[in-house]
């Protein structure tokens, strides 16, 4: 990656147009888009792809096909980060006296989905024990 140019400007996408306004007003010096992962398209690579306790909100049909997605979503030498649970199957848990729904597909599916796709894992981590909550490190070479 020596030689790289970084650029100085980021890409966030949300499905909440709240979110995507208040991000926009707070950084206006980047690009940011009101869309469904599940449904968004776009011909862009991008060098870095972090997606922290965002894509575990999905149905459980969505798994495979967005984490897929995010990994043809990186250019060469990329790094994606990305969080799920270790707790396959559909699930739904109380937060703040709110119910939410959550899915996962387990440790094994996700890692196998990033090397069928070429990435190779630089770490994985359970990294709020007793959680079942999970953090990879990959990246396509």
């Amino acid at each position: 990656m020596a030689g790289r140019i970084i650029p100085k400007y980021a890409t966030g996408l949300d499905v909440s147009k709240e979110m995507v306004k208040l991000a926009s007003a707070n950084h206006p010096e980047h690009k940011f888009v009101q869309q469904d992962i599940c449904t968004w398209e776009t011909e862009e690579k991008f060098d870095f792809i972090f997606a922290w306790d965002s894509i575990f909100h999905l149905p459980l049909a969505m798994q495979k096909p967005v984490i897929t997605k995010l990994c043809k979503l990186l250019a060469k030498d990329g790094i994606l980060i990305y969080t799920f649970g270790n707790a396959e199957g559909e699930h739904t848990d109380q937060w703040r006296n709110d119910i939410f729904y959550y899915s996962s597909i387990g440790i094994n599916e996700n890692i196998q989905i990033l090397i069928n796709n070429g990435l190779s894992i630089l770490h994985l981590e359970l990294d709020q024990y007793p959680e079942k909550h999970v953090y990879t490190i990959a990246t396509k070479p």
